[in-house]
């Protein structure tokens, strides 16, 4: 490894690179669902999509479409944060071409549909109620970037959680090889242990709070 920043390549052979295809690996799992006994997998994944749902129908109450779409964007976005910690599967959501991809997409989807048929709504939110009239140009112009930069905003935010705690991970794991003291690598070992433990937790709330700030984008437009 040449560079700290070669792990999260996606390509590993110049030829043959199936890297992304842990992307689709939640495909995998639909079969399950049409046994005729369930299995383990299956109540936990019902178990899963009831919580989430239940989470989801409190800020949208509007649409019971709207639900399905963010509540298969958590389950999309975990999922491929949560399979990059393992070994030798590449971490899509570490890459701005994914996550810009995902949260433009949907922004513009969002600010497409808002256009054709709440356009009025959609420009009242740019001078917020009681605002001065002497600062009502300036409120359009803040308001109007800060709507423009949500999919940035959306899509930094998981790719340098993600970044971050994968640095660490292979910073520590680098220099393990260094340690001959057997003490300090058994502290190297705890750490690296709590910091995985860590990054479980982060790939879950990352998936979170990008399904739950593009839910309050969605109910703002």
């Amino acid at each position: 490894m040449m560079n700290l920043f070669s792990i999260f390549d996606p390509s590993t052979s110049p030829s043959f690179t199936l890297n992304w295809l842990s992307i689709f690996i939640l495909f995998f799992m639909l079969p399950y669902q049409f046994w005729l006994l369930p299995s383990r997998i299956t109540f936990l994944w019902i178990l899963l999509t009831n919580y989430i749902f239940n989470e989801f129908k409190i800020l949208i109450s509007y649409s019971f479409s709207n639900i399905i779409i963010f509540t298969s964007l958590i389950l999309f976005i975990f999922l491929n944060n949560f399979l990059g910690l393992f070994p030798y599967i590449f971490t899509a959501s570490s890459h701005m071409s994914f996550c810009l991809s995902l949260s433009l997409s949907l922004w513009i989807s969002l600010m497409l549909y808002s256009i054709l048929n709440y356009l009025n709504n959609l420009l009242t939110h740019l001078t917020p109620s009681g605002t001065p009239f002497m600062l009502m140009p300036f409120m359009v112009i803040i308001e109007s970037i800060s709507l423009i930069i949500r999919p940035l905003t959306l899509s930094i935010r998981l790719t340098a959680n993600m970044i971050a705690g994968h640095l660490l991970l292979t910073l520590l794991g680098s220099s393990g090889l260094n340690i001959s003291n057997s003490l300090m690598l058994f502290i190297l070992i705890f750490t690296q242990i709590l910091l995985y433990i860590l990054e479980i937790a982060v790939s879950m709330i990352q998936a979170y709070v990008f399904s739950i700030l593009s839910t309050l984008y969605s109910s703002e437009t």
